[in-house]
């Protein structure tokens, strides 16, 4: 593109940077939208909104890819070996960017993180309070079926560490397993300092390796523990 405008290498990094913000606002949204569906499940099980719910999660997930193909598309195009200025940058990025786009499907937004966890609490939740799956749901409905007849009082609030009630649990991605928040992480700092592995304190469980960044908060159990001493202190 002879004559064009250049464009500095160095404003790229910033137009970077500004788009790496906007993903965080993108994370934010679908946070939001996860405890919003929690609540419609508490609450009401309005299935129809619980639904509306989940097509607002697809929908970011379809913005939240855009962006990393955006992202990567400049990041793999300022990889080229370059002066400090190429006047057919914008030419470049769109050419790696349309060929990034061109492989999408809709079972990338289903393996979206986000979206992964969000169908997971919603499942979760159903089962903590006994409420049944939407017929429409016909992934999760077998599942829930199975697991209907689990009841509150059966359910084990109990962290395997402390021995106590949770009060801010959260589940390991790897193998299920449930603790206490503060309990876990005390252990993986103590583990780090020694230069060794944390072993699932889960009794049973072969899981050698937990991870800071294998933890989520598991909000549903967080929800139905809540419920039930609420539940106790108002039979008091």
């Amino acid at each position: 593109m002879p004559g064009g405008a250049t464009i500095s290498f160095s404003c790229v990094d910033s137009s970077l940077s500004s788009l790496k913000n906007c993903q965080s606002y993108i994370n934010t949204g679908m946070d939001i939208a996860t405890r919003v569906a929690l609540d419609l499940v508490e609450s009401l099980n309005d299935v129809e909104e619980v639904s509306n719910m989940e097509n607002v999660m697809l929908e970011y997930a379809a913005m939240d890819r855009e962006l990393n193909h955006y992202m990567r598309a400049i990041e793999e195009t300022m990889k080229r070996d370059k002066p400090e200025n190429i006047p057919d940058l914008q030419y470049l990025v769109k050419e790696k960017f349309t060929a990034l786009e061109s492989k999408n499907s809709d079972s990338d937004l289903q393996r979206n993180e986000k979206y992964i966890y969000f169908k997971d609490q919603l499942k979760q939740m159903r089962k903590q309070f006994c409420l049944q799956s939407d017929n429409n749901d016909n992934e999760d409905i077998e599942q829930i079926d199975e697991d209907i007849a689990v009841t509150q009082s059966q359910m084990n609030f109990i962290c395997p560490i402390t021995q106590m009630e949770m009060k801010k649990p959260v589940r390991n991605k790897v193998c299920g397993h449930i603790y206490e928040e503060d309990a876990i992480l005390k252990i993986i700092q103590a583990r780090k300092q020694q230069k060794k592995k944390v072993r699932c304190p889960k009794i049973g469980c072969s899981h050698a390796d937990v991870k800071r960044s294998d933890l989520v908060p598991d909000e549903a159990l967080k929800r139905a523990i809540d419920s039930q001493n609420k539940q106790s202190w108002s039979t008091l």
